[in-house]
């Protein structure tokens, strides 16, 4: 199936749309509160503070506010628009990049980074990656969620001839994959691929979990849930690592 979406100046206006899809699903959101939630401990020990870095509309950080009672939890993103959405529901949203300039909060004073659903769309993810190294305390937690190349229907597609999910050769039209959104996927990973990036990039990978994706076709969905049981074949990665 193939549907055009309009391109008008790159990526930046790409991502200005509204009409661009954000988020994977509340599944992947929860999921990722609660592994970040466990990894700070209740804000009684001490209030933390944690970056959403490309919070979009704040739908994730606001899924992931009530697991994280009394901690701060500051949204970044560098869409104007996405921030106008994202002030409904957090707090704290400001505008920040990973390039040009960097983040706007000094070395070493960030607890947590959250970083959902991101890293997928950058042209250098290594420069990400360094900036949020930067900003983390020695220690501090990176929560990354991202869609997984090496998905169980993927292995099945391309052994088929077809374009994997989550993949895309256009930012106008979806040519040669199931689905119907184009979303603006530049970088795709496996799980083993992105460990050794986390690792390269100066982060000691804690722990990696699978969660289901919420567009696969409802009667493969219990399968797709089965799946998250071994991360190297789950629809999405979620990944907690520490800043070494």
């Amino acid at each position: 199936m193939t549907t055009t979406t309009p391109v008008r100046n790159g990526l930046r206006d790409f991502y200005e749309d509204p009409a661009v899809p954000v988020a994977s699903g509340t599944p992947r959101s929860l999921r990722q509160a609660r592994m970040l939630a466990a990894a700070l401990g209740p804000a009684t020990a001490g209030a933390k503070t944690v970056l959403d870095i490309g919070c979009g509309d704040g739908t994730a950080a606001a899924t992931a506010a009530p697991f994280l009672a009394g901690h701060r939890l500051v949204g970044v993103d560098w869409s104007q628009d996405a921030l106008r959405r994202a002030h409904t529901r957090l707090p704290y949203a400001v505008r920040g990049e990973l390039t040009d300039g960097g983040l706007p909060f000094a070395s070493a004073t960030a607890d947590a980074v959250l970083f959902s659903e991101v890293i997928e769309h950058l042209v250098d993810p290594d420069g990400a990656l360094d900036e949020i190294r930067r900003v983390l305390r020695p220690g501090g937690h990176l929560m990354l969620s991202t869609p997984n190349l090496a998905a169980w229907y993927n292995r099945a597609l391309l052994l088929a001839g077809v374009q994997p999910v989550f993949s895309e050769v256009s930012l106008r039209a979806i040519h040669g994959r199931p689905g119907t959104e184009v979303v603006g996927h530049l970088r795709l990973c496996t799980a083993r691929a992105l460990r050794e990036l986390m690792t390269a990039s100066g982060f000691e990978v804690v722990r990696l979990r699978g969660a289901p994706f919420h567009g696969v076709p409802r009667p493969l969905r219990p399968l797709d849930r089965l799946a998250c049981a071994v991360p190297s074949a789950a629809s999405l990665l979620l990944l907690h690592a520490r800043r070494t």
